[in-house]
């Protein structure tokens, strides 16, 4: 790999006196890589990526978990073409958006009726409301372990980033463990008869243990909470109709996005009946401004969906993600053992969204070493914040990604015995969620 060129810094100092943090996702920050990681990206194909200098990757994370079948994926794109060729947006609906409607439902059997917007907050944020108008209760209980649900203060006032959130609105958001129902039930005897909504992921990196999902549903509905599920992640990743599907639990209010539309905007908030309508038309009860966005239904990105969603069904998507991922595994976790690193560079989740954790000497969590394990798969090839994989990452690419770690880890090791800070360039990254810079 050639090293980041001086026209590449040079844009990289502009993007941040014109951007505030330099980019649009605090996860694709400068604070969130080594020196040496590429500041822009320019093309992508498949799991492949160039950046500014023409040095190509195999990456790894695929735009924060958006893109599941690969990079400019022809039949997506074509489907993208022809919804643009009739334009994008109107003053009344498009006869897409009933058959996109049609096809979602289809793929999660447990919802009712969906509603389609732009970003995975918009959905969380739309559950949320929904909850509390169905319930007239304030407070909501979100699973701690999980390290996102939105941009909205309901979410951001629970992490160390809550500067701008009145104290009263971080007052009505409660966290819980997950495979913990202990701790989720000392919440509702806390506040008995005041909590709206339990939201979490399905699952994370953890599966759901004797029966956690199932045994959380009972005690809302015992307790008379409404009972979500963010499938952000999940969702066109763990099984075509999420960890719902893959569990067997149909939630009260799901919400989808990410790959849903492989990398085109689009989200979801789908649900029971009962509880969707109230932002509908169709009742005299009090009305819920729901979502409203002028560019929830764009006709590309619902074209994007159904092409999406016809692969997923025709084709074994996240099976072979996970396969791809189960190889990749265990390519790495040799490489580590046979350098006796198991335990300093384990890895964490499903095949299909993998990740890698990194400790120093001392066993703990380091991001130091994370950083230097970064830099140096970086330097051979491969960009890895992550170990999340695409439809498209083939066994070549798997098998060059395991040759990367060999040798990365062979640094890593010699970083172990004289000190991270010899072979690390410049700054260690840091944790997004940080009280100060």
């Amino acid at each position: 790999m050639s090293p980041v060129s001086p026209a590449a810094r040079a844009l990289q100092r502009r993007a941040h006196d014109l951007i505030p943090g330099g980019c649009h996702t605090y996860a694709k920050g400068d604070d969130q890589f080594p020196e040496n990681a590429p500041p822009f990206f320019v093309r992508g194909e498949g799991c492949h990526v160039w950046d500014l200098d023409g040095n190509r990757y195999i990456e790894y994370g695929m735009g924060c978990r958006a893109v599941g079948l690969g990079h400019a994926y022809a039949p997506v794109l074509d489907a993208v073409r022809d919804a643009l060729s009739l334009g994008t947006n109107f003053t009344r609906p498009h006869v897409i958006e009933v058959e996109a409607a049609e096809a979602f439902l289809e793929i999660v059997p447990g919802a009712e009726m969906v509603k389609f917007c732009k970003n995975g907050s918009d959905a969380t944020t739309a559950a949320i409301k929904l909850a509390r108008a169905a319930t007239g209760r304030d407070l909501v209980a979100l699973c701690g372990d999980h390290p996102f649900f939105s941009v909205d203060d309901w979410f951001i006032g629970t992490t160390p980033i809550d500067a701008g959130i009145p104290q009263s609105v971080k007052a009505q958001s409660l966290t819980f463990r997950y495979n913990d129902l202990a701790s989720l039930r000392a919440l509702f005897d806390a506040h008995p008869g005041e909590i709206a909504a339990v939201i979490l992921e399905p699952a994370k990196y953890d599966a759901p243990g004797d029966g956690f999902l199932h045994k959380a549903q009972a005690l809302c509905r015992e307790r008379g909470a409404v009972y979500i599920l963010d499938e952000m992640i999940a969702g066109f990743r763990y099984h075509n109709g999420g960890g719902q599907t893959l569990y067997g639990i149909e939630p009260d209010l799901s919400t989808f996005g990410k790959a849903m539309a492989n990398g085109f905007s689009l989200s979801a908030l789908a649900g029971k009946r009962e509880l969707m309508e109230l932002g509908g038309l169709r009742h005299d009860t009090e009305r819920v401004f729901l979502l409203s966005t002028t560019h929830g239904a764009e006709t590309h990105a619902l074209a994007a969906f159904l092409a999406v969603a016809k692969i997923y069904q025709d084709e074994p998507v996240c099976e072979t993600m996970a396969d791809r991922g189960d190889l990749l595994r265990a390519g790495i976790e040799a490489a580590a053992k046979q350098r006796g690193l198991i335990e300093f560079v384990p890895i964490f989740g499903p095949g299909c969204n993998l990740v890698f954790g990194a400790c120093g000497p001392d066993g703990q969590s380091d991001q130091a070493y994370r950083s230097l394990l970064i830099q140096e798969l970086t330097k051979r090839g491969v960009f890895g914040p992550s170990l999340v994989i695409s439809y498209s990452h083939s066994e070549r690419d798997v098998e060059d990604t395991v040759a990367a770690f060999e040798g990365a880890l062979d640094v890593y090791a010699r970083a172990l015995e004289d000190g991270v800070e010899r072979h690390l360039v410049g700054q260690p990254s840091r944790v997004v969620y940080r009280k100060f810079n």
